[in-house]
Order: structure tokens, then C-alpha cells, then sequence
């Protein structure tokens, strides 16, 4: 009786933080499409304590301004935050959007730049490492709650723009047997995910499990923010 209690108490909680979590993405996607930020202001902090370049790369049907919260916490740290607007909503391929992000970084002739992406953006950020860092143009990536496993709910959303999901999807196959560079990531989540049920552990990494529920509400969680600028400034010291 008292097992069948605590599962009862699991499942009501974490219910109760899926509604939460839609409820903050429907929140901030309603307040990005209806007033879109400047993300010029992300390029002159007050003072730059930090040389490495961070871009930021939202996850999918994710505009920059859902990053946001993360934004800020780097900008007043002292970090040039650079967003590739080209990505837009992410409703593209994975390969699409890393080609838009090498374009952004070498318009603008960036170098030792450090990925900190959300969910799919995480996915880029690797794709990214292993196909486009030939000159060493990224240090690493700081990943939130990414499906570097995938998800079984992808099976049941048909869309084109989620089949990359699927556990067995060529690209995540890909991206899983490459483990060369997974030592240059550190890869962020919590103890409830409602979209990524096993998680976001990934071989070799660094694995940073923190005490939080959600897919999307961690992107406003001052732990999350703490583990980010941790894993920024662990990237930083040494150069691949």
C-alpha cells in the first residue's frame, strides 16, 4: 500500500510540473511573437570580464527571446552573447541551422566561441563540433536538457521537424558513435524531464544533474544559471 502511494505521489508530481512547464512555454512563445527583443545590446556588456564568445542556439520552434533569461545571466557576467536570428523559430534540419551558425561565425571572423544551446540546440551544437570545427572556432558547448538519446514521444507527433527525435533517427545514430568530442561538453538536466523521459546523460561528457523538473521552466532556474556560467568557465581553461 505504502509503494503504491509513493507512485501515486511521483505521477501527481510530476503532472504537476508538465503543466507548469506548458505553461511557461506557452508564456514566453506568446510574449516572443508579439514583441521581439534586440539582440545587438547581448554584443557590449559593461564591461567584458571574459575573451570567449558565447552563441546561443534556442531549441526547436524556439525563437532566440525563449533563451532569454540565460542571455541576461551572461551578459551581466560579463560574456559577449552572440544570437544567429537566421535560426528563427529552428523548425529546420539540424544541418540547415549549423550552416547558418558557421555563417554567423565567420561573418563576423569569431574564434574559441563556446555553444550554450536548449534541447535540439544542443543537437546543432554537436553537429557543429564534428562537421564544422575544423579551425577550432568552437571551445566546446554548455547543452540544457538535450535529446542526445532522443525521445519515444517523437514516435507519436509525425511531424517532419520531430522525426529527428526518434531514438533510432539517423542523425542522432550519427551523432551518438561520434564520442570524439563529447569531453567538450557539458550537458545540463534535471530529475524530471516530461519530453526526454531518459534524460540527458551523455558518455563522456560532463554530466550535470541538478535537483529540477521541467524541459523548459530550467531555462529561468537560478541552478541552472549557476551550473552554465560553472561550465563556461570550466570549457574556458583549456582549448581543444
Amino acid at each position: 500500500m505504502q509503494r503504491f502511494s509513493s507512485r501515486i505521489k511521483r505521477f501527481l508530481i510530476r503532472w504537476y510540473y508538465w503543466i507548469l512547464d506548458y505553461i511557461y512555454v506557452g508564456f514566453w512563445q506568446a510574449l516572443g511573437f508579439i514583441r521581439h527583443g534586440d539582440a545587438k545590446i547581448y554584443l557590449k556588456p559593461a564591461k567584458v570580464l571574459h575573451k570567449t564568445p558565447v552563441i546561443l542556439i534556442p531549441g526547436i520552434y524556439e525563437r532566440w527571446e525563449f533563451m532569454k533569461p540565460i542571455a541576461n545571466i551572461l551578459f551581466n557576467a560579463g560574456y559577449v552573447v552572440h544570437v544567429v536570428e537566421g535560426i528563427g523559430y529552428n523548425r529546420g534540419t539540424v544541418e540547415e541551422a549549423a550552416q547558418k551558425v558557421r555563417h554567423y561565425i565567420a561573418e563576423n571572423h569569431l574564434t574559441n566561441c563556446i555553444i550554450v544551446a536548449h534541447s535540439k540546440g544542443g543537437l546543432i551544437g554537436k553537429y557543429l563540433l564534428l562537421h564544422h570545427n575544423k579551425r577550432n572556432v568552437f571551445n566546446g558547448m554548455v547543452a540544457i536538457n538535450t535529446p542526445f538519446s532522443g525521445s519515444k514521444y517523437a514516435y507519436l507527433l509525425p511531424l517532419p521537424s520531430l522525426r529527428i527525435f526518434t531514438p533510432n533517427s539517423s542523425l542522432l545514430q550519427q551523432l551518438a558513435v561520434n564520442e570524439v568530442i563529447n569531453n567538450r561538453i557539458v550537458s545540463i538536466f534535471g530529475l524530471f524531464d516530461p519530453h526526454i523521459p531518459k534524460g540527458s546523460f551523455l558518455k563522456g561528457a560532463t554530466n550535470v544533474r541538478l535537483h529540477t523538473y521541467g524541459h523548459f521552466r530550467t531555462i529561468n532556474d537560478k541552478r541552472v544559471h549557476k551550473a552554465i556560467l560553472d561550465g563556461l568557465k570550466e570549457l574556458s581553461k583549456s582549448k581543444i
